[in-house]
């Protein structure tokens, strides 16, 4: 599995949010986000967007689990309220892209902890993301990004 350490910078972000278990819920907010974007022309070859679990599953009852689907916006546009809004602080990440399937992405968690173990750096306490650049959106890959800092 090919790991890399990478400084992200801070996004600014529009998000829509999943209240429940995760799951199916996730693609749907990912596609009512998509549709959103899509109307407003940020789907592009150079789009970021994110899923965001902000809860533990094993520490959070899952009717209590919340899941952003994020695309990153620039700092000029002008957001309405159909959509939520938050910020993304950036610092260092560990960065495994993956086929977005279940078994590849269980594979890679199952990686990604005794890796970071053996690295000299420890989980920072920021949310654990899935980021997918470009033809990623499409084409069934993703980034896990761990956030990570010196021990």
């Amino acid at each position: 599995m090919n790991i890399k350490v990478v400084t992200l910078p801070k996004y600014r972000i529009a998000y829509v949010r999943q209240v429940g278990p995760y799951g199916p819920g996730n693609i749907q907010a990912m596609e009512k986000l998509k549709k959103w974007a899509e109307d407003k022309h940020l789907i592009a070859e150079s789009a970021i967007m994110l899923g965001i679990a902000q809860d533990n599953p094993e520490t959070t009852l899952p009717e209590n689990c919340r899941y952003d689907a994020c695309i990153v916006i620039s700092n000029d546009y002008q957001i309405d309220n159909s959509i939520c809004e938050s910020e993304l602080s950036g610092g260092k990440y560990f960065i495994c892209k993956v086929k977005h399937t279940a078994e590849d992405i269980q594979k890679a968690w199952a990686e990604i902890f005794p890796a970071l173990q053996n690295s000299g750096y420890q989980i920072d306490n920021k949310p654990i993301f899935e980021r997918y650049n470009g033809d990623m959106i499409y084409n069934d890959y993703c980034e896990i990004c761990v956030p990570v800092k010196p021990f």
